[in-house]
């Protein structure tokens, strides 16, 4: 049976990710694939009950080396349990944040830097990539304004400062520069049918998908 592909879509707060998560679970079953759709942290029991930890409570709950080990303590069981036996038994995977979340959030925003997170990937999931990831890209603060508007209670890092914000934005951005066969960043202030067709066209170029 072949290898399956790995996507991947990632963003600041209120980027419009779970809106075209469903899109592209649709996009690619039309298309005859057979999907898995997750998330991070999560997408494992370990990983869901470590997510809670993570996303909820105060600021100060966690320093940023502890959210970094947190974080990749849950990718660990997500990867064995869920994303590799998935990809080797020939689906696609969509997941909702991956490695590129720690690197942005914990690397960039909290400045634990790129050297100290590449070394807990590596140990953690070895050197499992994503195929291709979706950076959906917003300013601060239309992010943040539609992060406040949905009511959430995961809301630990909606509440951390503008400054934070911009630095995890431009940390994905500048993900995006080192790596740009496989991410690419789509402007998501463009209505949510717009970002949909963006990445139709995305999956064509780069993965040959297209609906049946």
């Amino acid at each position: 049976m072949p290898t399956g592909r790995f996507i991947t879509l990632e963003g600041g707060e209120g980027a419009g990710k779970s809106t075209q998560i469903a899109h592209l679970k649709d996009l690619l079953r039309q298309a005859g694939k057979s999907v898995v759709a997750t998330r991070e942290p999560g997408g494992a029991p370990g990983a869901e009950a470590i997510r809670e930890l993570i996303v909820t409570g105060s600021i100060e709950r966690w320093d940023a080396m502890a959210e970094a080990l947190l974080m990749t303590a849950a990718r660990r069981m997500h990867v064995e349990q869920r994303i590799r036996p998935a990809l080797a038994q020939g689906h696609w995977v969509v997941c909702d944040r991956f490695s590129d979340s720690t690197m942005a959030y914990q690397g960039y925003a909290h400045g634990l830097g790129r050297d100290a997170i590449d070394s807990l990937q590596q140990l953690a999931i070895g050197d499992l990539k994503p195929d291709l990831t979706l950076i959906l890209d917003v300013p601060v603060s239309v992010g943040l304004g539609r992060a406040a508007g949905r009511g959430d209670k995961e809301d630990r890092f909606e509440r951390m400062g503008l400054d934070f914000h911009e630095r995890l934005r431009q940390g994905y951005l500048e993900i995006a520069r080192r790596e740009p066969i496989r991410c690419a960043v789509i402007d998501a202030t463009q209505a949510p049918e717009l970002v949909a067709t963006a990445i139709d066209r995305i999956l064509a170029d780069r993965l040959g998908v297209a609906r049946a």
